[in-house]
Protein backbone atom coordinates (compact mmCIF):
# COMPACT_ATOMS: atom_id res chain seq x y z
CA UNK A 1 0.00 0.00 0.00
CA UNK A 2 1.30 3.43 -1.50
CA UNK A 3 2.10 5.81 1.91
CA UNK A 4 0.07 8.55 1.63
CA UNK A 5 2.42 11.40 2.55
CA UNK A 6 4.33 10.71 -0.09
CA UNK A 7 1.97 11.19 -2.95
CA UNK A 8 1.00 14.79 -3.44
CA UNK A 9 -2.36 15.96 -2.74
CA UNK A 10 -4.77 17.22 -5.57
CA UNK A 11 -4.12 20.66 -6.69
CA UNK A 12 -5.96 23.14 -4.25
CA UNK A 13 -7.89 25.75 -5.26
CA UNK A 14 -5.08 29.39 -4.68
CA UNK A 15 -6.14 32.02 -2.97
CA UNK A 16 -5.69 34.23 -5.46
CA UNK A 17 -7.98 32.49 -7.32
CA UNK A 18 -10.90 32.88 -5.19
CA UNK A 19 -10.45 35.87 -4.49
CA UNK A 20 -8.97 37.44 -8.00
CA UNK A 21 -10.32 41.66 -6.73
CA UNK A 22 -7.32 41.45 -4.22
CA UNK A 23 -4.72 40.63 -6.58
CA UNK A 24 -4.75 42.72 -9.41
CA UNK A 25 -2.00 41.54 -12.05
CA UNK A 26 0.99 43.33 -11.59
CA UNK A 27 1.22 41.07 -8.07
CA UNK A 28 0.38 37.78 -9.24
CA UNK A 29 2.41 34.74 -8.79
CA UNK A 30 3.94 33.33 -11.66
CA UNK A 31 1.78 31.15 -14.11
CA UNK A 32 2.78 27.43 -14.76
CA UNK A 33 4.38 26.14 -17.64
CA UNK A 34 1.06 24.65 -18.52
CA UNK A 35 -0.72 27.96 -18.06
CA UNK A 36 -1.75 30.13 -21.04
CA UNK A 37 0.35 33.50 -20.14
CA UNK A 38 3.61 30.54 -19.92
CA UNK A 39 2.20 29.24 -23.56
CA UNK A 40 2.36 32.56 -25.04
CA UNK A 41 5.58 33.04 -23.85
CA UNK A 42 6.91 29.84 -25.22
CA UNK A 43 5.14 30.48 -28.25
CA UNK A 44 6.84 33.89 -28.68
CA UNK A 45 10.38 32.40 -28.37
CA UNK A 46 11.99 31.57 -31.75
CA UNK A 47 14.21 28.71 -30.95
CA UNK A 48 15.98 28.14 -33.92
CA UNK A 49 18.03 31.06 -32.40
CA UNK A 50 20.55 29.72 -30.47
CA UNK A 51 22.36 31.67 -27.67
CA UNK A 52 25.77 31.11 -27.03
CA UNK A 53 27.47 31.95 -23.58
CA UNK A 54 29.32 35.02 -25.15
CA UNK A 55 25.98 36.70 -26.59
CA UNK A 56 23.98 36.05 -23.76
CA UNK A 57 26.61 37.92 -20.94
CA UNK A 58 27.54 40.73 -23.92
CA UNK A 59 23.62 41.23 -23.86
CA UNK A 60 24.36 40.98 -27.52
CA UNK A 61 20.86 38.08 -27.57
CA UNK A 62 18.31 39.05 -29.60
CA UNK A 63 15.56 37.62 -27.75
CA UNK A 64 15.02 37.21 -23.74
CA UNK A 65 17.47 33.92 -22.13
CA UNK A 66 15.31 31.34 -20.61
CA UNK A 67 17.11 30.27 -17.90
CA UNK A 68 16.37 27.03 -15.85
CA UNK A 69 16.81 26.32 -12.42
CA UNK A 70 15.76 23.00 -10.48
CA UNK A 71 15.57 21.76 -6.82
CA UNK A 72 13.02 20.48 -4.18
CA UNK A 73 12.55 24.18 -2.42
CA UNK A 74 11.58 22.30 0.85
CA UNK A 75 11.10 24.82 3.78
CA UNK A 76 11.35 27.52 0.83
CA UNK A 77 14.04 29.87 2.61
CA UNK A 78 17.17 32.41 1.74
CA UNK A 79 18.96 30.20 0.20
CA UNK A 80 16.84 28.95 -2.75
CA UNK A 81 15.92 32.82 -2.95
CA UNK A 82 19.17 33.75 -3.35
CA UNK A 83 19.83 30.89 -5.60
CA UNK A 84 17.18 31.86 -7.84
CA UNK A 85 18.00 35.59 -7.84
CA UNK A 86 21.84 34.43 -8.68
CA UNK A 87 20.17 32.60 -11.84
CA UNK A 88 17.63 35.67 -12.58
CA UNK A 89 20.97 37.88 -13.10
CA UNK A 90 23.26 35.80 -14.33
CA UNK A 91 22.71 36.97 -17.83
CA UNK A 92 20.61 40.31 -19.02
CA UNK A 93 17.14 39.27 -19.79
CA UNK A 94 16.58 36.43 -18.61
CA UNK A 95 13.50 34.70 -18.10
CA UNK A 96 13.69 32.69 -15.50
CA UNK A 97 11.94 29.23 -15.74
CA UNK A 98 11.82 26.70 -12.05
CA UNK A 99 11.43 23.38 -12.02
CA UNK A 100 10.31 21.50 -8.89
CA UNK A 101 10.11 17.90 -8.69
CA UNK A 102 6.92 16.05 -6.87
CA UNK A 103 7.17 14.21 -3.75
CA UNK A 104 7.41 10.49 -5.00
CA UNK A 105 10.42 11.23 -7.28
CA UNK A 106 11.94 13.43 -4.36
CA UNK A 107 11.28 10.61 -2.18
CA UNK A 108 13.05 7.62 -4.48
CA UNK A 109 16.10 9.75 -4.92
CA UNK A 110 16.64 12.06 -1.62
CA UNK A 111 14.18 11.02 0.95
CA UNK A 112 10.84 12.34 2.62
CA UNK A 113 10.51 16.17 2.54
CA UNK A 114 8.55 18.32 5.06
CA UNK A 115 6.30 20.47 2.52
CA UNK A 116 4.53 18.61 0.17
CA UNK A 117 4.39 19.36 -3.81
CA UNK A 118 1.54 21.95 -4.06
CA UNK A 119 3.18 23.85 -1.17
CA UNK A 120 6.38 24.00 -2.55
CA UNK A 121 5.52 24.96 -5.86
CA UNK A 122 3.35 27.56 -4.18
CA UNK A 123 6.72 28.50 -2.27
CA UNK A 124 8.72 28.84 -5.24
CA UNK A 125 5.77 30.31 -7.45
CA UNK A 126 5.80 33.50 -5.04
CA UNK A 127 9.47 34.09 -5.36
CA UNK A 128 9.70 37.50 -7.39
CA UNK A 129 12.77 36.61 -9.42
CA UNK A 130 10.56 33.42 -11.03
CA UNK A 131 9.11 33.79 -14.05
CA UNK A 132 7.38 30.04 -15.09
CA UNK A 133 7.12 27.27 -12.61
CA UNK A 134 7.43 23.14 -13.90
CA UNK A 135 5.58 20.75 -11.66
CA UNK A 136 7.13 17.50 -11.45
CA UNK A 137 10.06 18.15 -12.92
CA UNK A 138 12.29 15.30 -13.72
CA UNK A 139 15.44 14.40 -12.03
CA UNK A 140 17.55 14.12 -15.51
CA UNK A 141 17.22 16.32 -18.34
CA UNK A 142 16.83 15.25 -21.48
CA UNK A 143 17.52 17.04 -24.45
CA UNK A 144 13.19 16.28 -25.14
CA UNK A 145 13.01 18.61 -21.85
CA UNK A 146 15.45 21.13 -23.03
CA UNK A 147 14.19 21.39 -26.54
CA UNK A 148 10.01 21.60 -25.34
CA UNK A 149 10.31 24.17 -22.82
CA UNK A 150 13.22 25.88 -24.87
CA UNK A 151 15.95 25.89 -22.21
CA UNK A 152 18.69 27.45 -23.46
CA UNK A 153 21.07 27.42 -20.20
CA UNK A 154 20.77 25.87 -16.69
CA UNK A 155 21.73 27.25 -13.40
CA UNK A 156 22.85 25.28 -10.34
CA UNK A 157 25.48 24.81 -8.01
CA UNK A 158 28.88 23.29 -9.27
CA UNK A 159 28.55 20.59 -7.20
CA UNK A 160 27.91 16.67 -9.02
CA UNK A 161 24.91 15.61 -8.03
CA UNK A 162 24.30 11.92 -8.51
CA UNK A 163 21.32 9.96 -10.53
CA UNK A 164 19.79 6.82 -11.00
CA UNK A 165 21.85 3.96 -12.96
CA UNK A 166 25.08 5.24 -10.98
CA UNK A 167 25.49 8.44 -13.03
CA UNK A 168 28.59 10.81 -10.85
CA UNK A 169 27.14 14.36 -12.06
CA UNK A 170 23.66 14.44 -14.05
CA UNK A 171 24.92 17.75 -15.05
CA UNK A 172 27.80 16.72 -16.63
CA UNK A 173 26.37 17.00 -20.03
CA UNK A 174 25.16 20.03 -20.23
CA UNK A 175 28.64 21.28 -18.81
CA UNK A 176 30.62 19.73 -21.72
CA UNK A 177 27.98 21.43 -24.04
CA UNK A 178 28.11 24.95 -22.38
CA UNK A 179 24.55 25.11 -21.55
CA UNK A 180 25.57 24.96 -17.67
CA UNK A 181 25.65 28.49 -15.55
CA UNK A 182 27.22 28.22 -11.71
CA UNK A 183 25.35 29.65 -8.96
CA UNK A 184 26.34 29.92 -5.53
CA UNK A 185 25.70 28.23 -2.60
CA UNK A 186 24.61 29.99 0.61
CA UNK A 187 27.32 29.37 2.90
CA UNK A 188 25.27 28.27 7.05
CA UNK A 189 21.68 27.94 5.83
CA UNK A 190 19.46 24.90 4.58
CA UNK A 191 17.01 22.52 4.57
CA UNK A 192 18.80 19.85 6.38
CA UNK A 193 19.95 22.33 8.63
CA UNK A 194 16.62 23.81 9.73
CA UNK A 195 15.23 20.26 10.17
CA UNK A 196 18.46 19.54 12.53
CA UNK A 197 17.29 22.51 14.92
CA UNK A 198 13.87 21.14 14.66
CA UNK A 199 14.81 18.09 15.90
CA UNK A 200 17.26 19.47 18.20
CA UNK A 201 15.05 21.14 20.04
CA UNK A 202 12.04 18.81 19.59
CA UNK A 203 10.97 18.89 23.12
CA UNK A 204 10.19 22.63 22.95
CA UNK A 205 8.74 22.47 19.92
CA UNK A 206 5.95 19.59 21.01
CA UNK A 207 5.66 21.78 24.54
CA UNK A 208 5.16 24.67 22.21
CA UNK A 209 2.09 23.04 19.94
CA UNK A 210 0.53 21.53 22.70
CA UNK A 211 0.38 25.37 24.31
CA UNK A 212 -1.24 26.24 20.96
CA UNK A 213 -4.08 23.81 20.90
CA UNK A 214 -2.46 20.81 19.08
CA UNK A 215 -3.28 17.09 19.90
CA UNK A 216 -1.02 14.52 21.33
CA UNK A 217 -1.91 12.39 18.26
CA UNK A 218 -1.43 15.35 15.75
CA UNK A 219 1.91 15.46 16.89
CA UNK A 220 2.57 12.16 17.50
CA UNK A 221 2.67 11.85 20.93
CA UNK A 222 2.18 9.13 23.76
CA UNK A 223 0.43 9.85 26.40
CA UNK A 224 2.76 10.05 29.16
CA UNK A 225 5.00 12.49 26.82
CA UNK A 226 1.71 14.16 26.46
CA UNK A 227 1.52 14.50 30.83
CA UNK A 228 5.24 15.33 30.89
CA UNK A 229 4.77 18.38 28.73
CA UNK A 230 2.15 19.61 29.98
CA UNK A 231 3.65 19.19 33.32
CA UNK A 232 6.49 21.26 31.87
CA UNK A 233 4.42 24.02 30.67
CA UNK A 234 2.77 24.40 33.76
CA UNK A 235 5.95 24.67 35.63
CA UNK A 236 6.99 27.27 33.52
CA UNK A 237 3.66 29.02 33.73
CA UNK A 238 4.60 29.35 37.19
CA UNK A 239 7.91 30.48 37.10
CA UNK A 240 6.90 33.45 35.08
CA UNK A 241 4.24 34.37 37.71
CA UNK A 242 6.94 34.28 40.13
CA UNK A 243 9.50 36.33 38.14
CA UNK A 244 6.51 38.84 37.55
CA UNK A 245 5.63 38.88 41.47
CA UNK A 246 9.18 39.75 42.07
CA UNK A 247 9.65 42.14 39.62
CA UNK A 248 6.25 43.78 40.66
CA UNK A 249 7.94 44.16 44.27
CA UNK A 250 11.44 45.58 42.92
CA UNK A 251 9.06 47.83 40.89
CA UNK A 252 7.09 49.00 44.50
CA UNK A 253 10.29 49.46 45.92
CA UNK A 254 12.28 51.42 43.96
CA UNK A 255 9.23 53.97 44.04
CA UNK A 256 9.20 54.24 47.56
CA UNK A 257 13.14 54.40 47.45
CA UNK A 258 12.21 57.29 44.83
CA UNK A 259 10.07 58.86 47.57
CA UNK A 260 12.71 58.94 50.59
CA UNK A 261 15.10 60.47 48.06
CA UNK A 262 12.91 63.34 47.48
CA UNK A 263 11.97 63.82 50.90
CA UNK A 264 15.34 63.95 52.11
CA UNK A 265 16.20 66.76 49.09
CA UNK A 266 13.50 68.70 50.20
CA UNK A 267 14.94 68.38 53.85
CA UNK A 268 18.81 69.36 52.83
CA UNK A 269 18.95 70.29 49.16
CA UNK A 270 20.28 72.90 48.00
CA UNK A 271 17.57 75.22 49.76
CA UNK A 272 18.25 74.27 53.04
CA UNK A 273 22.36 74.07 52.45
CA UNK A 274 22.02 78.11 51.06
CA UNK A 275 20.04 78.82 54.38
CA UNK A 276 22.65 77.51 56.32
CA UNK A 277 25.63 79.81 54.48
CA UNK A 278 23.85 82.93 55.00
CA UNK A 279 23.37 82.12 58.76
CA UNK A 280 26.91 81.45 58.96
CA UNK A 281 28.45 84.53 56.94
CA UNK A 282 25.82 86.63 58.80
CA UNK A 283 27.46 85.82 62.08
CA UNK A 284 31.02 86.24 60.31
CA UNK A 285 30.05 89.73 59.39
CA UNK A 286 29.27 90.45 62.81
CA UNK A 287 32.08 89.36 64.35
CA UNK A 288 34.37 91.17 61.83
CA UNK A 289 32.23 94.70 62.78
CA UNK A 290 32.49 93.94 66.54
CA UNK A 291 36.36 93.25 66.04
CA UNK A 292 37.08 96.74 63.93
CA UNK A 293 34.96 98.65 66.50
CA UNK A 294 37.50 97.19 68.85
CA UNK A 295 40.67 97.94 67.14
CA UNK A 296 39.31 101.47 66.87
CA UNK A 297 38.86 102.40 70.25
CA UNK A 298 41.74 101.03 71.01
CA UNK A 299 44.13 102.81 68.88
CA UNK A 300 42.79 105.78 70.33
CA UNK A 301 43.32 104.36 74.13
CA UNK A 302 47.36 103.18 73.48
CA UNK A 303 49.03 105.97 71.48
CA UNK A 304 51.03 106.54 74.75
CA UNK A 305 52.07 103.21 75.51
CA UNK A 306 54.09 101.21 73.80
CA UNK A 307 53.27 97.89 76.06
CA UNK A 308 49.53 98.41 75.71
CA UNK A 309 49.82 98.26 72.03
CA UNK A 310 51.53 95.38 72.13
CA UNK A 311 48.92 93.49 73.94
CA UNK A 312 45.85 95.10 72.10
CA UNK A 313 48.04 93.24 69.12
CA UNK A 314 47.95 90.19 70.97
CA UNK A 315 44.25 89.94 71.83
CA UNK A 316 43.57 90.87 67.96
CA UNK A 317 45.51 88.30 66.97
CA UNK A 318 43.65 86.00 69.08
CA UNK A 319 40.24 87.29 67.37
CA UNK A 320 41.68 86.62 63.81
CA UNK A 321 42.75 83.06 64.69
CA UNK A 322 39.26 82.57 66.61
CA UNK A 323 37.18 83.68 63.40
CA UNK A 324 39.63 81.37 61.74
CA UNK A 325 38.68 78.09 63.15
CA UNK A 326 34.92 78.79 63.62
CA UNK A 327 32.43 76.53 61.33
CA UNK A 328 29.06 78.49 62.96
CA UNK A 329 28.16 79.70 66.18
CA UNK A 330 31.62 79.19 68.68
CA UNK A 331 32.93 82.45 67.82
CA UNK A 332 30.98 84.34 70.17
CA UNK A 333 32.11 81.76 72.73
CA UNK A 334 35.60 81.87 71.85
CA UNK A 335 35.30 85.37 71.74
CA UNK A 336 34.08 86.01 75.67
CA UNK A 337 37.00 83.42 77.06
CA UNK A 338 39.75 84.67 75.49
CA UNK A 339 39.52 88.15 74.29
CA UNK A 340 37.46 89.73 76.73
CA UNK A 341 40.02 89.74 79.30
CA UNK A 342 42.77 91.60 77.41
CA UNK A 343 40.29 94.09 76.11
CA UNK A 344 39.52 94.67 79.96
CA UNK A 345 43.09 94.88 80.59
CA UNK A 346 43.40 97.65 77.72
CA UNK A 347 41.53 99.56 78.71
CA UNK A 348 42.77 100.35 82.18
CA UNK A 349 46.59 99.87 80.52
CA UNK A 350 47.92 103.46 81.29
CA UNK A 351 47.76 103.04 84.88
CA UNK A 352 49.29 99.69 84.62
CA UNK A 353 51.54 100.78 82.51
CA UNK A 354 52.70 103.41 84.94
CA UNK A 355 53.04 100.54 87.74
CA UNK A 356 54.78 98.22 85.96
CA UNK A 357 57.03 101.43 84.97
Amino acid sequence: MDDPDTKDPEPAVAFETQYPAMFPPFCQPCPFATDAKALEELGACDYTQRISYEMARSGQATRRVRVYADGIYDLFHQGHARQLLQAKNIFPNVYLIVGVCNNELTLKMKGRTVMNGFERYEAVRHCRYVDEIVANAPWTLTDEFLNEHKIDFVAHDDIPYGGAGGVDDIYAHLKARGMFVATERTPGVSTSDIVARIVKDYDLFVRRNLARGYTAKELNVSFLSEKKFRFQNKMDELKDRGNMVRCGLLARWEAKSRDLIEAFLQAFGRERLCSIWRESKGKLMSIWGSAASLEAGAIDSSDSDSDSEDEYEDALGEVAHVVAESDSGLETARWHDTVAPNLSRSSSSPEVGTGVC
